[in-house]
Formats: structure tokens, C-alpha cells, sequence
């Protein structure tokens, strides 16, 4: 009897032991796995696609500022470069962040790569990603603080703009009540009223046409286009003021050019650099315009035999109210919008516009347009 109970007592000693060796095996691999978990390069669960999907920045750190993860688009503005942040600012928010455990957002302007002067200005958010990761969102802010500059520029120079020729209509309705029983001097009051009117017309119409070029539909409906038919209607617009300049506009090139887009829209655009060429052309001589069809663009050549465009100046004929003679400019009635509007045209027509100056031999702009169908060949007319 009491062999048997020594044997169970024994059994029992074994089950217990055994038992025990097992918990202290489980126990061992947890803590391994954690321990595995901890220097594991690995996001938790679901970071991943997250990452993978976002459209802006983002960026995940392990406690050693070691990049485990990033977007394209954090790759897209340079914020990573060899598993690491590239700016001081943003590993400042980390490492404040990691210290504080509170999240962090902070408007960042840093140098978009290492080369050149670009800029991005980016609203960075950081925050803890469990308790040792750590994640940096960052949106991309230029674009609106680049339309804010605009906006600014804009309105500062609309508003030089308008003073001179309201100044100079006050001034000159003034005059005119004073000299009400000169009629001489009336007449010639009332011609230079007529001028300014006319100079606050041509601005305002312009600032409009920037307005609707700029818009998301400009080119809601396109339609084909005779490119003879605009440079015919652009060429008759200019034609008066043309001869009272004593400069010749002729035309010529392949005939039949057709292009699809907005007819009303790139007759202004030529309208513009004929009546550009004409303004800074000397007294006689002529300024040509040229079609030329070639491998499915349609080229538009405008040439002058003025006295040519500084290459300092070359970069920015095409910005808003820039003017390269701002006196000759004043004094022409010029807004400085003209070109800016080619820009525009252009650009909304799926083409380009360019310009090659010599100084003393004058300058062609040559506008580039998708072809819309292939053109036969043909010369055109002197007008």
C-alpha cells in the first residue's frame, strides 16, 4: 500500500515538474518574441498601406530617427535621403515629440533639395505610432502661398494702373469745366478725356480676359480653327494704327493651318503681339507674320525690326505688368498685360509661346499650337 501511494505521490511530483517547465518555455518565447518586437524594423499592422495610399508626406521613425517607412510624396519633396529626415527642423519636432509624447504641427519653410532656390512651405503634424515609433504627416502649402504672392502682386499693380489714367480723367474734367467758353481748348481736352477713357477701357477689358483665361473652363467648347482666318482678323484690328506708324504688316507661310480651340480667344492673342511689334517698331518698316506647319504644330512667327529685348529681359516679357521701357509704355496707353495674355492663350491651347531678340535687329515670337489636321501647302498674301 504504501509502494502505491510513493508511486502516485511520485506521478504527481513529475505532472507538477513538468507543468512547470512548460510555463517557464512559454514564459521564455513571449519575452524572445518581444524582445524580436522591439529591435524589428517592422510599422504596426495597417501602417503600411497608409502610408503607401497618402497623397501628401509621410514619414515613420524608429527611437533611433531611422526612416521605416516613407510616401512617395515625402520622397517627391526630399524630406528623406538615406533612411533618414533631411532637415533639421523636422527632426527637432521628432525628437520633441518622441520627449513629450504631445503631438506636435508647426508651418515648416524648407529648401525643396539641394540644389537651386526653390522653396516648400509644408504644415508638418507629429505624433507618437505606439510607444516606440514615431509619424510625420506633412501638407504641401506652396502652391497657396505662391497665389497669395500673386493675389498681392496683383492687386498693387492693378491699383498703379488705374491711378494714372482716374488721376489724369479728374484732372482733365476739371479742366474742361474751367475752359467751358474756350472752345479750342474744350476740343482739345475733351480729345485727351476720350484717350484716357479709352486707356481705362482697354485696361479693364484686359484684366477680364486675364480673368477668363485663368478659369478652369477657358476652353470648355474648342472648335476647329482657321489659323488664316485669325491672323486675318488680327492683322485688320492693327491695320489703322499700323499705317499711322508707317510700318507694314505682312503676312505669308503655309496656308490652310487649323488647330482646335477657342477662335475668339487666339485672334487677342495675335492681336496682342502684332499690336506689340507695332508699338516697338521703328518709323518706317514692317513686321512680318509667318505659318509654318511642321511634324503636328503649327508654328506662328511674329517678327519686328524694333530695337530688340535686353536678354536680362528675355525670362520675363511674359510675366504681369512687366515692361521692359515702362515710360514708353505709359506713353503708348501699354498695361503691361498684353503678353501675360499670349501666355495665357497659349498655354490653354495645349501650346507654347517663345522669344529670340537681338538687340538693334528687333525680335519674333513664335507661337506653337498642336496641329489639328495637316495643312496644305500655300503661300499667303502681302497684306
Amino acid at each position: 500500500m504504501d509502494s502505491e501511494w510513493l508511486v502516485a505521490l511520485s506521478l504527481a511530483f513529475g505532472v507538477i515538474v513538468g507543468a512547470g517547465m512548460v510555463m517557464i518555455v512559454v514564459l521564455a518565447a513571449r519575452r524572445g518574441q518581444r524582445a524580436v518586437d522591439v529591435v524589428s524594423s517592422s510599422v504596426p499592422d495597417g501602417i503600411d498601406q497608409v502610408i503607401d495610399a497618402l497623397d501628401s508626406a509621410g514619414v515613420v521613425l524608429d527611437p533611433s530617427n531611422n526612416v521605416v517607412k516613407v510616401s512617395p510624396g515625402a520622397l517627391a519633396f526630399g524630406l528623406v535621403s538615406h533612411q533618414s529626415l533631411v532637415h533639421p527642423q523636422l527632426v527637432k519636432l521628432v525628437d520633441g515629440v518622441r520627449r513629450t509624447g504631445v503631438t506636435a504641427s508647426e508651418e515648416v519653410h524648407i529648401a525643396r533639395g539641394p540644389f537651386g532656390d526653390a522653396y516648400l512651405h509644408l504644415m508638418v503634424r507629429v505624433a507618437r505610432l505606439g510607444s516606440r515609433y514615431v509619424l510625420l504627416l506633412a501638407e504641401d502649402r506652396t502652391e497657396s502661398y505662391r497665389l497669395d504672392d500673386v493675389r498681392r502682386d496683383f492687386v498693387a499693380n492693378i491699383s498703379h494702373e488705374l491711378k494714372t489714367p482716374i488721376g489724369a480723367v479728374s484732372l482733365l474734367a476739371e479742366a474742361l469745366s474751367q475752359a467751358s467758353d474756350d472752345p479750342p481748348q474744350v476740343r482739345r481736352f475733351a480729345k485727351r478725356l476720350t484717350k484716357e477713357s479709352q486707356r481705362l477701357s482697354r485696361i479693364t477689358q484686359e484684366i477680364i480676359e486675364l480673368s477668363r483665361l485663368q478659369a478652369a473652363d477657358a476652353l470648355a467648347k474648342p472648335e476647329l480653327v482657321s489659323i488664316d482666318q485669325v491672323i486675318a482678323h488680327a492683322i485688320d484690328q492693327n491695320e489703322v494704327a499700323a499705317a499711322a506708324a508707317s510700318v507694314k504688316l505682312v503676312s505669308g507661310g503655309e496656308a490652310g493651318a487649323m488647330v482646335y480651340g477657342d477662335e475668339a480667344l487666339l485672334a487677342v492673342a495675335m492681336h496682342n503681339l502684332i499690336a506689340n511689334a507695332v508699338q516697338y517698331s521703328p518709323s518706317p518698316s514692317r513686321v512680318g507674320i509667318g505659318v509654318r506647319c511642321t511634324e503636328g504644330v503649327v508654328e506662328i512667327a511674329v517678327t519686328d525690326q524694333g530695337v530688340g529685348i535686353p536678354e536680362e529681359d528675355l525670362d520675363r516679357v511674359f510675366e504681369r505688368f512687366y515692361r521692359i521701357d515702362p515710360a514708353r509704355s505709359r506713353n503708348t496707353g501699354g498695361s503691361g498685360l498684353g503678353l501675360s495674355i499670349v501666355k495665357h492663350v497659349v498655354h490653354n491651347h495645349g501650346g507654347d509661346v517663345r522669344v529670340w531678340s537681338q538687340m538693334g535687329s528687333g525680335s519674333t515670337f513664335t507661337i506653337r499650337l498642336p496641329q489639328a489636321a495637316p495643312a496644305d501647302g500655300g503661300q499667303g498674301e502681302e497684306k
